[in-house]
């Protein structure tokens, strides 16, 4: 099958076509990612209005050359597929409305991707994982772990009470004036820095269950930065954010390792796999702790590609894939969500926004 893939849920403009041939493995034909990095970098964060502007400017040059690179044409898909949430709400319509004209224009099947979904299966996209299996989705917006139990079926084992994981990064990057986007910056900080120097707590470390809370940690940034006042020097810096790294690690390895161990491995007897996707799944120390955690209880880790872990329309792509081939298509009217759980029958966590 040939699925056009359009993600347009926050501030990367993407289209991508996908093969989802079997058995001979999908292909990513075309995968064209325009981030909008310069147009929020003043703002030092996302503004709303203006990714939904720079989406609409952006988005049908961006198809067409997707479909130019896979050479292609519109009658040649078998599916359209886009992102109908969860995200900001004005960049969503755009590339949800996108899908519906080239869907109805070409009569092809519309799939209305949850973007989370688009993360939690794209391992499936890259390697060849059976379900169930179980996931760390970490990024800007959204921390959670899950079981995938199969195309479509959540369940949640933990989620933040407050902030997510990347809010944090970004914005403890910002108070220590690294600029945006702060995770990257951040890390590469913290690779020059003393993670020993100052004490940062480690909030939920040690209790039972797998929710984050990252809003204290953030905090105690804050309150670092405004204690050393002039002394804030450049080393002190790259400790900071060696000390924020290792906190966050340790507090992702903790939550982890409890939602491991309520978790049955397959009965047939392999071993389990664990699998990270989201943004901050690019993030080399996190990755190596996971790895550390995955080898301790005996699971594979999986973690896509650097440039599959961040926004991209192969992971809507191949999700709009997995629900074609499991007989999921979606209405022409179907709406644009600011929120979309996985996992609807979860418990709501009432200050984690978009994020549960």
């Amino acid at each position: 099958m040939l699925i056009l893939g359009i993600e347009t849920s926050c501030d990367e403009t993407a289209a991508a076509i996908v093969d989802s041939a079997r058995p001979a493995g999908a292909r990513v034909l075309a995968d064209v990612v325009l981030s909008q990095l310069d147009e929020h970098r003043p703002y030092g964060g996302v503004v709303p209005e203006i990714a939904a502007r720079a989406h609409i400017d952006h988005l049908d040059r961006l198809i067409a050359q997707a479909m130019d690179e896979a050479g292609l044409t519109f009658a040649d898909l078998d599916a359209v597929a886009a992102t109908a949430g969860p995200g900001l709400i004005g960049g969503v319509i755009v590339g949800l409305m996108t899908a519906k004209a080239i869907a109805a224009a070409a009569g092809k099947p519309l799939v209305a991707v949850n973007h989370l979904e688009g993360h939690a299966l794209t391992a499936r996209l890259t390697g060849d994982i059976a379900f169930p299996y179980l996931l760390l989705l970490v990024s800007g917006g959204h921390s959670q772990i899950l079981v995938v139990e199969g195309v479509g079926r959540y369940r949640r084992l933990g989620t933040t009470i407050d902030d997510a994981i990347g809010e944090a990064f970004d914005k403890s990057a910002k108070m220590l004036g690294l600029g945006y986007p702060g995770g990257p910056a951040l890390e590469a900080m913290a690779r020059q820095g003393d993670p020993g120097r100052y004490d940062l707590p480690r909030p939920m470390l040690g209790r039972d269950g797998a929710d984050f809370s990252f809003s204290g940690l953030k905090t105690a940034v804050r309150q670092t930065i405004e204690r050393l006042g002039e002394a804030l020097d450049e080393q002190a810096r790259r400790d900071i954010c060696a000390a924020f790294q290792v906190a966050v690690g340790d507090v992702v390895a903790d939550r982890l390792g409890n939602a491991i161990r309520t978790v049955a491995r397959p009965a047939d007897g392999r071993r389990p796999t664990l699998v990270v996707a989201g943004g901050v799944a690019a993030n080399g120390y996190l990755r190596q702790r996971l790895a550390d955690l995955a080898g301790a209880e005996d699971y594979e880790l999986a973690i896509p590609p650097q440039r599959l872990c961040t926004d991209n329309g192969a992971m809507i792509a191949w999700a709009g894939a997995e629900r074609l081939a499991a007989g999921l298509t979606d209405p022409l009217d179907y709406p644009a969500r600011a929120r979309w759980p996985l996992d609807p029958e979860a418990e709501p966590r009432p200050f984690a926004g978009v994020k549960a």
